[in-house]
This record gives C-alpha cells, structure tokens and sequence, in this order.
C-alpha cells in the first residue's frame, strides 16, 4: 500500500498545505482567542533571525529603537480624520478597566503614528533635531474578521518605524530610502525574494498618507502578497499634532514625517513563496539552523563525532544543531528536518565514520546526497550554503517571470491574474478599472515606471501596473 504523504499537496489545496506546512513544521497555532495565534519556539527562532537582519539595516539608515505604550487615548485617533476612518473598522478599544469604566475609552495600538506624533511634537523644537529617526519594535492589535495564521491575525508583531524632517524631499528620500536599503535589501539577499517595488494607488494608499510605497511578493499560487510598506505623510499628521520646528532663520515650520513596517506577515510569505510538497524551505542566510548533523545510529563514537562537528561548524559560524534522537527511525527523523525547510543535512552512522566522511544532503535545490570527507565539512557546508541560495533565489525569479504576463488590456490583466500577475499601462487601467478589477477580487499591487524603477507619484505618464490576486 502506498504511504500517505504527510502534506497536501499544494496543487490539490494551497490553503489546506499552507496550514497543514504551520502544524507539521511546528510554526504556529491558533491562540485562545478567535485571531490570535501561538508562535511556537521554532517559528519564532525565525522571527528573531528576521528582526536581526531587519535590525541592523534600520539601524545602518540612522534610527534608532524606542518603546512607546501599547494603550492610545482614543482622542488621539480622533484629530487625524482619514487615518481613524481608515482603522475604526480594527480597532480594538478599552472602556472599563481596574473594574471601573474609563473617563477616556483606550485603543489597544493598531499602529503608533498618533502616539510617536504626540511625542515628536515635544521633542522637536528647531531643524537641529531633525531629521528625528525612530524605530519601534512591538505588537500591534486589528480585529480580524477572517484571520489566517502569520498572514491576517488581530495580534501580531512588528516594526514600525516613524520619522519626522525638515523637508518633504528629505522626508520622501528616507522612506524611499527604507524601501530599498532595508525591505528589498533584506527581502532579496536573505529572504531570496525577487520583490517587485512600486507605488501603491490612491486606493491602496495607507489610511492619511499622500504616498504608500511597497514590496510586492510572488506566492507559489501565482497570488501576491504585500511584505512591507514605507509612507509618505507629508504634513497631515505633523499639522495635526504640532510637530513644529523653528528653521535656521528662525521661522517656525511643519516637519513633514514618514511611517514604514514588516511583520510576522513575512513568515507566512516565506511558506508560501518556498513552501514545496515536502514542507518548509528556509533560505539559508535566514535559518536559524543552517545544517543539522544527524547521528543514525548510537554505536561506536558516532554521537561523540557528530556533537564534535557541530561545534566545528558552529566555531566557523555556520548555525548547526544536533539530532541525536537515535531512538526514533531515521526516515521519521529526516522528515521532520525536511518538515522544517533546513538548508543541508550531514548524516553520519558506523559506516560513515569508519570512512572518515559524513553524507551531505540538499533540502533546497534537491541534489543528489554526496559523500564528505569529515575534514572538509567546514569548508563545504559553508560553499553549500551560498549555492542553496542562489538556487533559491534563481527559482523564485524564473517562477515570478514565468507567470507574469505582459498585456495591454483590462480584461487581459484579470484573465492573466487567475493564474499570476499581469504587467498593464496604468493607463489602460485608471480608477475606473481598478473598482472593476476589484469585484473579480483583483487589485493594482503597485505602479512602476517602464524601466521597473519607482515613481514619485501616480501622475507620471506611461506607469505600468502590476495587477494580481493576493493575500
């Protein structure tokens, strides 16, 4: 009798795999409460290896991490129009609390630019403080009406970074800035996600912003899925809360500010963008384990002899762990690893041992095993890792171009959409075409300019848009 897979198959049901992917890798659950969810320890050692890179990118752009409160007056909320209208939907608020009803209901943090504008406005008082560069690393709560894990939940974690300048160029080239240096530096160097980086239309435009750039990824599905988002404010939050500054001249002027963000969002793009029948696979500049050493049997000085090359290997820098559990069957063992998406296996048993070699197995790009002498594993785990990704990388490309269709029509961009993403003039698309796209459940993913480089504004002549189903 043939052996059940232990997966659905994606072509069978994307969502059912992508589910089936969260409980048989041990990354996440559903919390006690209807979207919530529990990140488990391996999920959320992926999390800490994202927040590390992201980290220190933000950090070499100037800014700097602080912490600001979780309750927001709901006052707050109310002096910014558009951006309360655009959250009151999500908004999870406070009215009685110490069993007593509250003076003022609180709003539970959906987001910081009301609290970080209250704060900047009594931290800036001339251009010397600018630009304020600020970066918070926090949870946040939107009610989630139908809550997918990492993907749509009413908790979930995050950056938000909040900026405020002397100048709205200077403001635009920061978030531009953010874009590029850390979201798609990140995304495509770590990630092995070939982004597509555009602006959002007035539509999709962050709730009081006057521009929404983004990264757009290809699932395996052909759907998109925004990873991260950097905004233009201009002056509309800084007016409203007073974020004033006296200029070299002694004038008085109003800083214009910016807002950008990534969150456990980017797990959830990670399944599904490299996501394969067999389970999770991480790119290996991400892993929180790049290799596990394998012990298959405990005979002889096998278990002595693994334990001893993970320290070699976490020595050179590489992060390894030990499977041990001799107890188990090793095919069990080896579909766990597989399960979890680690970049490369060594298996060493009696045989191995007694020729000095271990056997070294490919997650990413499938190779064949090959057989290592164990003085060169240092050296050959570390090139094996850069050529898993690049392979990743390169798969991922030839996937987005592969399904993305170049058209010139709007009734073109949504058949193309059923099955990936479409390339269309904007201005075959308009408004107009975007409301029409949106009842087949199509969006306009982002503008770009011909030569794929971003624009300043949605006025530009001869934008294409990027038109998909997503996430």
């Amino acid at each position: 009798m043939a052996k059940a897979p232990v997966l659905t198959p994606r072509a069978d049901d994307f969502p059912r795999w992508y589910q089936d992917v969260l409980n048989k890798a041990e990354l996440a659950e559903n919390g006690p409460v209807r979207g919530t969810m529990v990140i488990r320890p391996y999920g959320y050692a992926i999390w800490e290896r994202m927040q590390a890179e992201v980290d220190a990118r933000i950090k070499a752009c100037g800014a700097q991490n602080a912490y600001f409160p979780l309750f927001i007056p709901e006052s707050y909320f109310q002096r910014e129009a558009e951006h309360v209208e655009g959250f009151s939907p999500e908004l999870a608020v406070v009215t009685v609390a110490g069993g007593k009803e509250l003076e003022e209901p609180v709003v539970v943090r959906p987001t910081s630019e009301t609290m970080i504008g209250e704060y900047m406005a009594k931290w800036i008082q001339s251009y010397r403080d600018l630009p304020l560069l600020l970066n918070q690393w926090a949870n946040v709560v939107r009610w989630e009406l139908r809550p997918r894990l990492f993907l749509r939940t009413s908790e979930f974690l995050w950056q938000e970074g909040h900026t405020a300048h002397a100048t709205r160029d200077d403001a635009r080239a920061y978030a531009v800035r953010i874009l590029h240096d850390v979201y798609q530096d990140f995304m495509v160097n770590v990630l092995a996600m070939p982004v597509v980086v555009g602006l959002k239309t007035a539509k999709e435009r962050f709730a009081g912003a006057v521009n929404s750039l983004t990264c757009e990824g290809m699932m395996g599905d052909g759907k998109a899925l925004q990873m991260g988002t950097s905004h233009e404010f201009g002056q509309n939050f800084a007016k409203v809360f007073g974020i004033d500054f006296l200029d070299d001249s002694g004038a008085q002027q109003t800083a214009c500010t910016t807002s950008w963000g990534v969150s456990t969002r980017m797990i959830g793009g990670l399944i599904m963008a490299h996501g394969d029948d067999n389970g999770l696979r991480v790119p290996p500049r991400l892993a929180a384990v790049q290799v596990v050493v394998i012990a298959v049997r405990d005979e002889g000085d096998v278990v002595a002899r693994c334990r001893a090359l993970v320290d070699e290997l976490c020595a050179a820098g590489v992060r390894a762990e030990l499977d041990d559990k001799t107890g188990g069957s090793l095919g069990r063992r080896v579909t766990d690893w597989e399960l979890k998406g680690v970049p490369l296996r060594l298996e060493i048993g009696p045989r191995d041992l007694a020729e000095n070699a271990a056997t070294l197995a490919f997650r990413i790009s499938g190779r064949a095993k090959a057989s290592v002498a164990l003085a060169a594993v240092v050296d050959t785990v570390r090139a094996e890792l850069d050529a898993e990704q690049s392979a990743l990388l390169t798969e991922a490309i030839d996937l987005r171009e592969s399904r993305t269709a170049e058209v010139t029509t709007l009734a073109d961009a949504r058949d193309a959409a059923t099955t990936g993403w479409a390339r269309v003039p904007w201005s075959a698309v308009g408004a107009d075409g975007e409301a029409e796209l949106a009842q087949s459940a199509v969006t306009v993913r982002c503008l770009v300019r011909a030569d794929g480089s971003l624009p300043d504004d949605d006025q530009e002549p001869e934008l294409l848009a990027y038109v998909a189903r997503a996430y």
